[in-house]
């Protein structure tokens, strides 16, 4: 039996979302969760592709994903239009150099606007007035020191630090939200403007709220700052509770 064949003409849709690409961490098992979290129910559309990185964390191994920047962002979507690329990765931009994390991303998407935790951190605490932090994160001493080093740099003054002193990606994933709650609420922020959570693998997003309400101060994180510099870039201005005072600004 012959099947008779038709040709439809396709209708197009005349208007697309933003669209916003992660560089995640091939070890990071907490950022893509968070972005979904956020970003499931806007009018954007999410695109992620994983960069090698390898543990331990130290600044020659987050060094190491310079080299593959160019072409893990060329695999989000080759050849489209991308609004924005977020790269998850706080230390390792500021090992390799946020200028040249930028640069690199837009060898492979020019026209797109590029941000990183650090970026979006900093851009986050001159939106809100922050000039004095407390600062924690889950680092090792030598990966703590260059974050420290950095916000110095940035005008940004640290007066209390705490640590919980891992190199491995998985371990950092694997705190108990709860206990990272119970110790943030129990550092000293007495005299800080605010308290910045560092690293894209702690699983921090989810209790900031929580965090908030027991210091009444704002409460950053780097996933939660990297998705709001991400949605505000591409004109997503509603507020979103939930994850901080930042986002529901």
């Amino acid at each position: 039996m012959k099947i008779k064949s038709s040709y439809i003409k396709p209708k197009f849709k005349k208007n697309s979302n933003p669209r916003v690409g992660l560089l995640a961490l091939s070890t990071d098992l907490t950022i893509e969760k968070d972005f979904h979290s956020v970003c499931q129910k806007l009018p954007l559309d999410l695109f992620i592709n994983r960069i090698h990185n390898k543990n331990p964390l130290t600044k020659k191994n987050l060094s190491k994903m310079y080299s593959q920047m160019k072409s893990t962002t060329e695999k989000i979507l080759p050849g489209e239009k991308i609004n924005t690329i977020a790269y998850g990765c706080t230390s390792g931009t500021i090992a390799i150099g946020e200028n040249k994390v930028k640069k690199k991303i837009k060898l492979a998407k020019p026209n797109c606007y590029v941000t990183t935790p650090i970026t979006s951190a900093i851009k986050a605490f001159k939106k809100m007035n922050i000039k004095k932090i407390a600062l924690f994160t889950p680092y090792p001493n030598s990966v703590n020191k260059t974050i420290i080093e950095y916000f110095n740099k940035k005008n940004i003054n640290i007066l209390s630090f705490a640590t919980f002193n891992l190199s491995l990606d998985v371990d950092i994933a694997k705190v108990d939200p709860k206990y990272l709650l119970k110790t943030l609420v129990n550092l000293n922020t007495n005299h800080a403007d605010a308290l910045f959570i560092s690293c894209t693998a702690l699983p921090v997003l989810e209790i900031i709220d929580k965090a908030e309400k027991k210091i009444n101060k704002p409460v950053f994180s780097s996933n939660q700052t990297l998705i709001w510099d991400s949605i505000r870039s591409v004109g997503l201005k509603s507020s979103i509770r939930g994850y901080g005072k930042l986002l529901r600004k």
